[in-house]
């Protein structure tokens, strides 16, 4: 058991560091109440977050797991800022891909909820009420994406041979593959989605590319030692997470959007106004984060022999 003296030297040490008086945060220490769960995890303020449009019940289903994905997504964003802002030996390296990996597997098993767990008769009346608002506004879902690799990577595929591989930023923006849900690329004109959550997010979007541009995932992998950049572990696990992202977890979604959306063969457009099959389906994309750990093949045939 640690001495009481060495637990107040070490306090002492701590807050002369920042220029603090230690009796005064001990006096603090008398007044304040001890942490509880509720507290900590501000319970009350998250069950309080679901703001349903109508009264039909499936709608808080949709609410919560989507809140759900969106707090997944910071979990992902938070360990890829560590290998972003840190060089690590390839055994970390490997734990935090595998990590974010996790995380994903998560997302795409948890599909079922939705695909599963809303009545399609209940889901068809209450979407309408969240026109024009779409999944693929989700600002995370987006910084993911920049910050695990190279804008090249997330050209629309019809213009990625097209332009230059170091395309960055502001230049890349009117090319990125999801401006296809939103944008008619003869004319030129976006809907009002589009329009909508560039307003909202454009900016921090270049800004956000800005940082990852040289410290992606990709980039951080590439710039690693040629023995670690081999290592077979590492490979693996990057191979996990972006077959998980770009192909398992897309198609989980896309699947749940066709069974509330395609009925009696006929394909209900997308809250969004999107050409949603189009949009989603890998095989259109075809969006690899790391194109040079797969084989020509694998690429040819990425998001078809599901």
């Amino acid at each position: 058991m640690k001495s009481d003296s060495n637990i107040t030297n070490k306090l002492k040490t701590k807050y002369e560091s920042i220029d603090q008086d230690l009796e005064v945060h001990l006096e603090g220490l008398l007044h304040s109440k001890p942490i509880s769960y509720w507290d900590y995890i501000q319970t009350d303020v998250l069950l309080n977050l679901q703001k349903p449009r109508t009264d039909f019940p499936d709608e808080m289903v949709f609410i919560m797991y989507h809140q759900i994905s969106e707090l997944l997504f910071k979990m992902i964003l938070s360990e890829i800022s560590q290998v972003a802002e840190n060089n690590f030996e390839v055994a970390e390296f490997t734990e935090k891909v595998m990590r974010i990996s996790r995380y994903f597997d998560v997302l795409t098993s948890s599909f079922s909820i939705m695909k599963d767990g809303m009545n399609i008769e209940q889901y068809n009346q209450f979407r309408t009420t969240l026109t024009p608002a779409s999944g693929f506004q989700s600002a995370q879902y987006r910084m993911v994406e920049f910050a695990s690799t190279e804008l090249i990577n997330l050209i629309d595929k019809r213009f990625r041979d097209k332009v230059p591989k170091d395309i960055c930023c502001n230049s890349a923006f009117e090319q990125l593959y999801w401006q296809a849900a939103g944008k008619d690329y003869k004319t030129g004109k976006k809907t009002y989605t589009l329009s909508a959550f560039e307003k909202r997010y454009k900016t921090e979007f270049i800004s956000f590319s800005k940082h990852y541009e040289n410290k992606n995932l990709w980039s951080k992998y590439k710039l690693l030692p040629k023995a670690s950049r081999e290592n077979k572990a590492l490979i693996k696990a990057m191979r996990h997470y972006d077959y998980t992202v770009n192909v398992k977890w897309v198609m989980a979604h896309y699947n749940t959007a066709n069974h509330y959306l395609n009925i009696g063969g006929k394909t209900a457009e997308a809250t969004g106004g999107s050409e949603w099959v189009k949009y989603m389906h890998p095989k259109y994309q075809k969006r690899i984060f790391f194109p040079d750990l797969w084989t020509a093949e694998e690429i040819k045939n990425w998001g078809i022999n599901i």
